[in-house]
């Protein structure tokens, strides 16, 4: 099993995603200074989240602060049982958290 370099924190914030062009709206399951696993709401139709692609994260932190980050999808999974929700897992590509007050 890989072992994690950072360690996460179990989130629950609200969260919205940008990829294609596309928005889609989630939750944060959790997250840490590198990366965050993301579950989507219910979308429409099954969509494929591509490792290797290009993934905005924006969310709102408990301190009010807007965050916005550019990230790489590391994995996906459609989850049961209509596969109609994805967990999204994703590094997080040059974070800044020295430039925010992040709670991290």
């Amino acid at each position: 099993m890989e072992k994690r370099d950072a360690r996460r924190i179990t989130a629950g914030y609200n969260a919205r995603i940008i990829y294609s062009t596309t928005s889609y709206d989630g939750i944060i399951d959790n997250l840490s200074e590198t990366g965050a696993n993301i579950i989507t709401f219910p979308v429409e139709s099954s969509l494929d989240f591509r490792p290797g692609e290009s993934i905005d994260l924006k969310f709102e932190a408990p301190s009010g602060e807007v965050l916005n980050l550019q990230c790489k999808i590391k994995w996906s999974s459609k989850i049961h049982p209509h596969k109609v929700k994805n967990s999204i897992g994703m590094k997080i590509i040059d974070p800044q958290w020295e430039k925010t007050a992040c709670f991290l």
